[in-house]
């Protein structure tokens, strides 16, 4: 691997900056920031980079699938699935008002005016991503089981696959180059699913998409940062944050693991990566983040015959679940489930959803991977992670109105997708300049050209 090479804009000082959160956004904010010669400093609570939710998702890059949450069907799919244990969106009621407000929030973008704006934004972030990953990778070398073999996405209903016509067009609208193939076309792109082609009806591709792991990448990265002089602090706490004022500099208050010790650090700005804990980190210093966790499933399983596993990343559109080929494994992930904090893997709503993953992919494709469960003998990696969810979809980046402090969370099921891009337009606002793309930043004022994420602070 090469190592980062560290430079200075011109009219930029080089400023001392803190990065809260060693995931995918956080990483790759600090690689961006030290690219440009800024001092960086990364805290997080875990021993090393990506152990939360950047851990084992779906492993897709997909610009094809930047699609907000919500539209005009989403109320009616989550009341119908609301007592479905298995089902892909399940709400889980909470006695907490920052539930209950996401979810109004959320409603009030389910309606065709708001799904056409915030695709729109979501799309631009996604493939500004694309093309900084790639630069990102041609620069470092850094191997993560990566395939250049697109997205395939399947239908198993001849409505919903009409129904997908619409999406196709939208994206191509954006220059997203998604197509409708045939049930015969979609078998010969990844022909892994042919045990199953009675019950396709048909699917889309995109070829320029990709899929890797996100860990690895991850990891890889912080190493690279560590290298060129980034400062990590595994196993610390954040404890509070303190905007700058009067002249003095932002702080952020954090306690070690090991003996409980106490520091507090200063810099010139804070970037908060914490994911769906960013709000709690925010919330004190009076900046209101609209990010509520959406617990996601993962399971990891071993190939018994590659010869016949998929090389093609794919998602099943009726289960809304992506699966994705990691050397001798493969990763199938999916579900949302809006219930808080909750990361447990042994409740009986976990198990189920847990379960529904690694029998569907024992439907789609017999025998290819291992399947049994752990009382059965086998071996599936059950992972849960909570994806930082905004009503919109849409991401928060930029700079809140609390000096010095800085956000870049909410990426939602888009972490993998947007990361790259995310930490490369945080390393420019910060330092100064515009990033080149069509999206509504946070500032100290609301943008008019892009006020959804702004209005769903109030």
């Amino acid at each position: 691997m090469m190592l980062l090479v560290v430079g200075k804009s011109a009219d930029t000082e080089r400023m001392n900056i803190i990065v809260l959160g060693a995931g995918i956004i956080g990483i790759s904010t600090a690689w961006h920031l030290r690219e440009r010669g800024h001092q960086v400093t990364v805290v997080d609570r875990q021993a090393s980079a990506a152990q939360e939710t950047s851990f084992a998702n779906g492993a897709q890059i997909s610009v094809s699938y930047c699609e907000p949450w919500a539209n005009r069907q989403a109320p009616w799919k989550a009341l119908k699935w609301m007592f479905d244990k298995q089902a892909p969106l399940l709400f889980r009621p909470q006695l907490d008002p920052a539930q209950w407000r996401w979810c109004l929030q959320f409603l009030a973008q389910c309606n065709d005016k708001a799904f056409a704006r915030n695709v729109q934004q979501i799309v631009a972030l996604g493939a500004y991503s694309h093309a900084a990953l790639k630069d990102m990778v041609s620069k470092t070398g850094i191997e993560f089981e990566r395939l250049e073999r697109g997205i395939a996405h399947f239908y198993s209903s001849a409505k919903a696959f009409d129904e997908a016509a619409e999406g196709v067009e939208l994206m191509r609208q954006y220059g997203v180059q998604r197509r409708l193939v045939s049930r015969d076309e979609l078998l010969k792109i990844e022909p892994a699913f042919t045990p199953y082609a009675e019950h396709i009806a048909g699917g889309t591709f995109t070829e320029t998409d990709e899929s890797g792991d996100a860990r690895v990448f991850t990891e890889k990265l912080a190493q690279l940062c560590a290298s060129a002089g980034v400062e990590f602090l595994y196993q610390h706490d954040i404890l509070s944050l303190q905007p700058a004022r009067s002249g003095k500099p932002a702080t952020v208050q954090i306690r070690s693991h090991n003996n409980s010790a106490r520091r507090i650090l200063s810099a010139d700005a804070v970037v908060v990566a914490c994911g769906s804990y960013t709000p709690l980190l925010l919330k004190p210093l009076g900046v209101n983040v609209p990010i509520y966790p959406g617990k996601g499933y993962s399971a990891t399983l071993p190939l018994l015959q590659p010869e016949k596993a998929p090389v093609v990343s794919t998602i099943d559109d009726s289960r809304k679940v992506a699966m994705s080929r990691l050397g001798n494994h493969l990763r199938v992930a999916g579900t949302i489930e809006l219930g808080g904090f909750d990361m447990r893997l042994d409740t009986a709503t976990a198990r189920a959803r847990c379960e529904m993953l690694v029998k569907r992919v024992e439907e789609l494709m017999p025998g290819v991977c291992d399947t049994r469960l752990p009382e059965e003998g086998g071996d599936p990696q059950f992972w849960c992670g909570l994806r930082p969810a905004t009503p919109t979809n849409i991401p928060c980046i930029g700079a809140t109105q609390a000096q010095g402090i800085w956000v870049n969370a909410g990426h939602g099921t888009l972490g993998w997708t947007h990361g790259a891009g995310s930490g490369k337009a945080m390393a420019a606002l910060i330092s100064g300049e515009q990033p080149a793309l069509d999206f509504g930043f946070w500032g100290h004022e609301p943008n008019p050209s892009s006020p959804a994420p702004i209005a769903l602070t109030a």
